[in-house]
């Protein structure tokens, strides 16, 4: 009798959350219906190499078929646009002023950079999810100029259109840094350190890289692993986006498969972002953190290379947190680094932060001795509104002080996610203007104000800081750890 009861309950359970899930779908299915239309840039799919077929080739092999893939966005995106269609910020358009291909670079595309002199290393690049190598340039010239070889490596459905993003799977994402760090190995010559940067994205994929290193020796080991903002782990809310695409597989409600469908104004970077992309960046870091804690029961972790993170306490798209406790915190006392841009405590803002923001620092860094070097760059100091960096070393509970000669800018109370790799001068994404470096548009100084509902896309997008004002810092701390290049010859 209690089998039979028990069971009745189960049976009413299911159906309720049966009807509770139709009724999610039917309010996803409906909302998406009624938004903005898809154009060419969302349900043209380019066609990358696979995953079998990018290990299975060179970078001249991936150069050609990535010159293949922007043909083929050229012929059926660019040169069939409608009149309504040719705007002046769309960056499909061939006229607009944020058309790549009208820039001297278009640095949505694989690039490389050679040192002047003999090379003393190599280095490659991985950018983030919806980005481009224009992310990673600024790090990628400071490499150059350190005498490294610098790849930065366009990651598969990148840089082309935002469909590209519908049809491709975190593993193609992989397999083209397998290939770069290939490449990085020959440019390098025997003997020389190789190093792998990775941004957002990139940066899962650089550590997965150097775990899989360990325990494959076909593979180029790195020697130093440069993360910024690294997707350790992202919010939950990306284990079940599979489930927001689900109507899409009826046509009247194929817009279902985007999370944003937004007007793509900004040169090097998709603004609309597909269902397809959030799920393959969570299995991402699903593989990453069973790899990582693989590696750490096998014991294999103690041959990882130093890791040097930089992160903001504040991050909205990946876990400030993960970082910390998944990543750093298994890491052996082998000279790795985390600094942390704290919030701004000296603003006239600092009363509307809420208590989550005010106390993430206190609440998210574990107290010292720590197996890892923790620098966190800061203004706490009461009544300075300098800025100081607090450097505590790995295994140490002493903490040293010194001024950075650096502010944050009085209207901005914290760094976000996508600031870090970004100077203050950066043409695209800075707060400072500089004639000479110019993209048609510029989106981090932007003032928006006026009424709510007016503009095409959220006004958080405008607002999000985009640039980092601490840059020369993180180019000082990529600098200890950087070897000395070569003297040059008279």
């Amino acid at each position: 009798m209690m089998v039979l009861w028990c069971w009745r309950w189960v049976k009413r359970g299911a159906f309720a959350l049966g009807i509770v899930l139709l009724t999610l779908l039917a309010v996803r299915a409906f909302d998406a219906w009624r938004g903005p239309p898809l154009e060419l840039w969302h349900t043209v799919v380019p066609h990358e190499l696979t995953s079998q077929q990018i290990d299975e080739t060179d970078l001249a092999g991936y150069l050609a078929a990535e010159e293949r893939v922007f043909k083929e966005v050229r012929e059926k995106v660019t040169d069939q646009l409608s009149p309504e269609e040719q705007l002046r910020f769309n960056r499909y358009f061939e006229n607009s002023a944020v058309y790549p291909g009208n820039f001297s670079q278009n640095f949505n595309r694989t690039f490389s950079l050679s040192p002047s002199g003999e090379a003393i290393g190599a280095a490659v690049f991985l950018h983030g999810l919806t980005d481009a190598p224009y992310s990673l340039r600024h790090l990628a010239m400071h490499y150059q100029a350190r005498g490294f070889h610098a790849l930065v490596i366009r990651l598969p459905g990148h840089g082309t259109v935002p469909g590209g993003l519908t049809d491709i799977d975190y593993e193609s994402w992989q397999a083209a840094a397998r290939l770069a760090m290939r490449e990085a190995r020959k440019l390098a010559g025997p003997g020389k350190p190789v190093h792998i940067i990775g941004y957002s994205n990139g940066g899962a994929l650089a550590l997965m890289h150097g775990l899989d290193a360990l325990s494959n020796p076909a593979l180029v080991a790195p020697d130093k692993i440069v993360l910024l903002s690294p997707m350790i782990g992202v919010t939950e809310f990306a284990r079940f986006a599979g489930i927001a695409g689900w109507p899409a597989i009826f046509p009247a409600f194929a817009k279902a498969a985007w999370l944003s469908i937004l007007p793509e104004f900004n040169p090097f970077k998709y603004n609309s972002f597909p269902v397809n992309a959030a799920r393959e960046s969570y299995q991402l870091t699903q593989a990453l953190q069973t790899s990582l804690q693989r590696h750490v029961e096998n014991g294999q972790i103690a041959r990882l290379a130093p890791v040097l993170t930089f992160q903001s306490v504040l991050d909205h798209t990946v876990s400030t947190r993960a970082v910390i406790r998944m990543l750093h915190e298994r890491l052996p006392d082998n000279g790795s680094e985390l600094v942390l841009f704290d919030v701004n405590r000296n603003t006239h803002f600092e009363q509307l932060l809420n208590a989550r923001a005010d106390t993430a620092l206190s609440r998210l860094l574990p107290p010292a001795p720590r197996q890892f070097r923790t620098s966190v760059v800061t203004n706490s100091t009461p009544g300075s509104d300098a800025m100081e960096v607090q450097v505590t070393p790995a295994g140490s509970t002493d903490t040293m002080t010194r001024p950075l000669g650096l502010a944050y800018p009085p209207d901005v109370y914290s760094l976000s996610h996508v600031a870090v790799p970004f100077p203050l001068s950066d043409g695209l994404y800075g707060l400072e203007r500089d004639s000479a470096d110019y993209f048609g548009v510029r989106l981090g100084d932007v003032a928006a104000r006026g009424e709510y509902g007016a503009l095409i896309v959220n006004i958080d997008m405008l607002l999000r800081m985009s640039s980092n004002p601490f840059f020369p810092y993180l180019l000082e701390r990529l600098d200890a750890d950087l070897p000395s290049a070569p003297a040059r010859q008279r």
